[in-house]
């Protein structure tokens, strides 16, 4: 089988998270989320987040988004995000036909929203319009890079002065605390983020996300019920909960997230000086996109799986993860420096 630089869902499992769930594979516990483990993974976000925080578990990053949204939006309602964003792009339209409300895909030159980005979308009472309730953001971003602290300030405030939410989309958002060197919290919550979908599947699980409230009254009498009905709600929780639980134990979601943001950056050395690859984004966390000849695109796919990104260009995305070694990296850009040149 081909190596893979195409995404970190291709990941293995890391190995003190599959130890977690053997651990949690011993005898019976009650199900639904009635259990020890469960208890203990709550608790343990709200170490990360605050005690305030409420916790919903969900098995993938779609079903976190359209149950965490889904939660206080109504169907006429909508949710302002880049038009590149995952909800918008890679969730197959989940949110309109679970919810019934709308994205509305914003336009930005890079992939991040800005408050300046927002006024034209905002119509208000006009009952021919889908009202925005919400502002979605991607912490990391599809490209790669990461809202700045005062990024997310501003779109936190624009927020509050319009009487929108804001949601992190937060798949990555352990490579994104760690390259701008702080806690989840100070990626997220600290920075006036409303609700937060957090990764676990990218970064060393199984499965398995979170769904965080760090206004519980958004959260209301809804979220569990939409848990439910969106298909979250796992029978054998604990499964989901011990994995979860020993992610943000011992500093595991940052070394795992620290080693496959060092990967990318040991990838964007050896390669952005050979002839004939031109790098397109900033390197922030554990992805590279590049451009380069469509031939050598052909003939590197051959070794490795990777994703071209863009055909038009063609722009590819080379990503590592918590496991991809350093020898890895070095023969993956040998491969893509020698079809390169046999390009040129």
């Amino acid at each position: 089988m081909r190596r893979s630089f195409a995404s970190d869902n291709n990941a293995p499992v890391a190995p003190e998270i599959v130890q977690a769930l053997l651990d949690a594979n011993l005898g019976d516990a009650v199900g639904y989320g009635e259990d020890a483990w469960t208890a203990r993974a709550v608790e343990r976000f709200r170490q990360h987040f605050g005690e305030r925080t409420a916790v919903y578990f969900a098995f993938n990053g779609t079903g976190a988004n359209v149950a965490a949204l889904s939660s206080f939006l109504r169907p006429w309602e909508a949710v302002l995000a880049p038009k590149t964003a995952h909800l918008q792009t890679d969730e197959c339209g989940a949110l309109e036909r679970f919810s019934g409300s709308k994205v509305i895909p914003v336009a930005t030159r890079d992939g991040k929203l800005r408050p300046g980005d927002l006024p034209p979308h905002l119509h208000g009472h006009d009952v021919h319009f889908p009202q925005p309730r919400a502002i979605s953001i991607s912490q990391a971003t599809e490209y790669g890079d990461v809202y700045e602290p005062d990024d997310v300030r501003a779109l936190a405030e624009f927020a509050r002065e319009h009487g929108l939410v804001v949601h992190m989309d937060g798949a990555r958002l352990a490579n994104a605390a760690v390259a701008l060197g702080t806690t989840l919290r100070g990626a997220s919550a600290d920075l006036g983020v409303d609700v937060l979908s957090f990764g676990g599947t990218k970064n060393g699980l199984m499965l398995g996300e979170a769904i965080c409230f760090f206004d519980p009254a958004l959260a209301g009498d809804a979220a569990p019920f939409v848990q439910k009905q969106s298909m979250q709600l796992a029978s054998k929780m604990r499964y989901l909960a011990a994995q979860l639980d020993a992610l943000l134990s011992e500093d595991r979601w940052s070394r795992y997230a620290s080693h496959a943001n060092a990967m990318a950056q040991r990838l964007y050395a050896r390669v952005r000086s050979i002839p004939g690859v031109r790098i397109t984004r900033p390197v922030r966390c554990n992805a590279v996109f590049a451009t380069l000849d469509r031939a050598a695109i052909a003939r590197i796919g051959r070794e490795f799986f990777f994703l071209t990104f863009d055909e038009s260009l063609p722009e590819v995305r080379w990503m590592t993860h918590w496991a991809t070694t350093e020898g890895d990296v070095d023969e993956f850009a040998a491969c893509i420096e020698r079809e390169v040149r046999g390009s040129a």
